[in-house]
């Protein structure tokens, strides 16, 4: 029986093959064990997965029957991840807490985060998975962190807009450059899916309300050509609405409604792929051996005429209704 794993299971793989350290490979496996897909022909898998990561353990000195849950693993969810990355008191928490319903800490002194906290953030008919997180120094990033940094999708760098926000973007960008990961403001479409030295990225710069003014369009011009930076205020509301956008554009994520012959769409629960997806891999996700048992597809969409016949390689497009024949 073929395995048929998951893309998300295909990028953990190829973040283990690509780790710098235990950490980043035990993170790596533990993400492949939870998507990979369970059946007969992934046992032989799952058992090596687990394998690996018994070892890992044993050579850390950890004792598995003792370990409970990675608390910086975060399971993945809604559409797409982002996670949040910066320092104290930048406005993290702040900024999940005004756009999901997290049950964040908003505090008024440092490191009121202390494990990475989701929270679904509404964007249309889908959810974006925004990802609060532990605060980091020049000094210190605590252990495990770069391994819920390095599951994501996208990286939110956070600075406050208020407090020497030059000097906290220097320092989060140094800590990428230290690990040789790179941070692009380009959607993930547009970058090689087997290259994790590369991130789509963008500087959120939190605050702006209490900021001198101009204290983001001054960023702006400082990085111009580096990374994009979008004023945000979580009190205000103020930018909060563009940076939900960019960030869907950074995902690079379509979604497509299905129909049953004869019925309505079901416009509810649209499925969600990467851009350039066809239908054949929109079938995959319904169900691993459609793709297999498909004749043919009807499409209404843009570019197309209504219910137009198509064959499974057809591309899709955001907001396209397929109809499935077998």
């Amino acid at each position: 029986m073929p395995a048929n794993v998951t893309p998300q299971y295909e990028k953990a793989e190829q973040r283990y093959r690509q780790a710098a350290d235990d950490e980043e490979k035990l993170a790596a496996l533990q993400e492949m064990l939870s998507t990979i897909p369970k059946h007969k022909g992934t046992e032989k898998m799952q058992a090596d997965i687990k394998r690996r990561i018994s070892q890992l353990r044993k050579s850390a000195g950890e004792k598995p029957v003792a370990k409970g849950p990675d608390p910086f693993h975060v399971p993945r969810g809604g559409a797409g991840q982002v996670v949040l990355f910066g320092p104290p008191n930048c406005g993290k928490s702040a900024l999940v807490a005004a756009t999901t319903n997290a049950p964040v800490k908003v505090a008024d002194y440092p490191y009121a985060t202390a494990v990475p906290t989701p929270g679904m953030w509404a964007y249309e008919d889908v959810q974006i998975q925004l990802v609060d997180t532990p605060p980091v120094t020049a000094e210190h990033v605590p252990t495990g962190l770069f391994g819920t940094v390095r599951a994501a999708d996208v990286i939110c760098l956070v600075v406050d807009a208020a407090a020497a926000p030059l000097e906290q973007a220097e320092m989060l960008l140094g800590l990428f450059a230290e690990r040789e990961v790179a941070l692009r403001s380009v959607p993930r479409s547009e970058m090689a899916p087997a290259d994790r030295s590369v991130y789509s990225a963008l500087l959120a710069a939190t605050k702006i309300d209490a900021a001198e003014p101009g204290a983001a369009e001054t960023l702006r011009e400082l990085y111009a050509g580096r990374i994009e930076v979008l004023g945000v205020s979580a009190v205000t509301g103020e930018g909060l609405k563009a940076l939900r956008n960019r960030l869907w554009e950074l995902l690079a994520l379509i979604r497509v409604y299905t129909k049953e012959p004869g019925q309505p769409a079901d416009m509810a629960k649209p499925f969600t792929l990467p851009v350039g997806s066809t239908v054949e891999e929109l079938a995959r996700q319904i169900h691993r051996d459609l793709p297999e048992r498909m004749k043919y597809a009807r499409l209404w969409g843009r570019g197309h005429f209504e219910g137009q016949h198509v064959h499974k390689t057809a591309p899709l497009q955001d907001k396209d209704i397929v109809e499935i024949h077998q």
